[in-house]
């Protein structure tokens, strides 16, 4: 169906008190050479109590960056090691190490010295988590792993918090390890952190992550999308889960973890409150002003289609696909460990400056999303479906 404005008002005010919403500025600060600024207008964050020496394992993608400007702000002593390829202009004024993780000695660089807290962005391999702990283990206080809600098993029902079952763990290296799947080798590496640092590991499990930075596309297709107005293919039903954390949320929330010596393993995905996609998307409608409206399709006609959940149709799940757990896991632990989350409005607003300041062919070339022409073709077939 076609959402009418009485429909529209109602879900808005309702998205728009929870999620803080409000008018889209003309910008939002991209990457600078320190790291990605905070919100125009935001306070600096106040000085930690004591400050800390933080090695992070990576630190020039996505979530590293803003963790390093975090941690800077907060008085810290930052250093940074990766291969030096990705983003290597970043922070100049920053200790950097260099070495590569796949590489006999990679790690050699770390040797000998000690940090109070270690954070491991990048790694998805086991070797790297035995590799690491052989070289830091008894030179740092507290070692952080950034792993993924992906390690659940039963992913079509359940609504997972950290006890729930895992998948089938990895082997630790070697062929298999290599093909088995992404939440297999988390789940391994997150036992491998266990064993070598107890007691004093952290292990955080991020859903989608969005923000400035992102470019899988997949929260971004949304506002993309809205923005460019007329009849949009909405999936599903309204109330169908959805989750996703700010970049610039996790980030700042380890760091925060990190100087109150918090230990043990936390999903991390917001908003605070259950939403569904219609929140959602009325959320991020409520940021624009044009004549965009929702057409909403069943997920029946959406599979007939081959239009699948966190594909063509990102963020959205529904009850049975194998993605419902990523927009369902519970977060009790994580709220009462201090996580919180700026509007959906700054999300969309600071992310969408972001996206606009990149190359016209990148921006071009959505990864994730509907294409338009395809768009048309599956409204066209469901208003034919429906006799209209």
């Amino acid at each position: 169906m076609t959402v009418d404005r009485r429909t529209f008002l109602k879900s808005a005010a309702v998205a728009g008190g929870a999620l803080g919403l409000h008018a889209l500025p003309a910008h939002a600060a991209p990457f600078t050479s320190e790291g990605v600024s905070s919100a125009a207008g935001s306070a600096p964050p106040s000085r930690a109590a004591a400050p800390l020496r933080i090695l992070i394992l990576g630190g020039t993608g996505f979530i590293g960056p803003e963790q390093v400007h975090y941690a800077l702000a907060r008085g810290h002593t930052v250093t940074l090691f990766n291969r030096g390829q990705t983003n290597s202009w970043l922070f100049p004024n920053v200790e950097k190490l260099q070495g590569d993780r796949n590489a006999a000695g990679g790690l050699d660089a770390l040797k000998g010295r000690t940090w109070d807290v270690v954070i491991d962005n990048p790694t998805g391999k086991p070797q790297w988590i035995v590799d690491a702990a052989a070289v830091l283990k008894g030179n740092v206080g507290h070692f952080f792993f950034v792993s993924s809600t992906g390690v659940y098993a039963n992913t079509e029902r359940v609504s997972p918090n950290e006890s729930s079952p895992l998948l089938e763990l990895s082997p630790i290296s070697g062929p298999q390890a290599d093909a088995a799947g992404y939440g297999s080798r988390k789940a391994r590496c997150e036992q491998l952190v266990e064993e070598a640092f107890p007691g004093k590991s952290t292990i955080v499990r991020p859903g989608l992550i969005v923000g400035p930075g992102d470019l899988s596309d997949r929260f971004t297709y949304w506002p993309w999308r809205i923005e460019r107005g007329g009849e949009i293919l909405a999936p599903g039903q309204y109330e169908d889960p959805v989750q996703w954390i700010d970049v610039r949320d996790l980030s700042q929330w380890m760091i925060r973890l990190a100087e109150s010596r918090t230990t043990g393993i936390f999903n991390a995905v917001g908003p605070q409150a259950p939403i569904g996609i219609g929140g959602m998307l009325y959320g991020i409608k409520s940021v624009y002003s044009n004549d965009s409206r929702f057409t909403w399709v069943p997920q029946s006609f959406l599979t007939e289609q081959k239009i699948r959940s966190w594909a063509e149709m990102p963020v959205w799940t529904y009850a049975g696909a194998s993605t419902y757990a990523y927009c369902t896991s519970k977060i009790d632990k994580a709220l009462a460990a201090g996580l919180n989350f700026r509007p959906l409005s700054e999300t969309v607003r600071d992310g969408m400056a972001w996206y606009h300041s990149r190359p016209a062919d990148q921006q071009e070339r959505l990864r994730a999303g509907l294409p338009r022409a395809r768009e048309a073709e599956v409204l066209a077939a469901w208003r034919a479906r429906r006799g209209r």
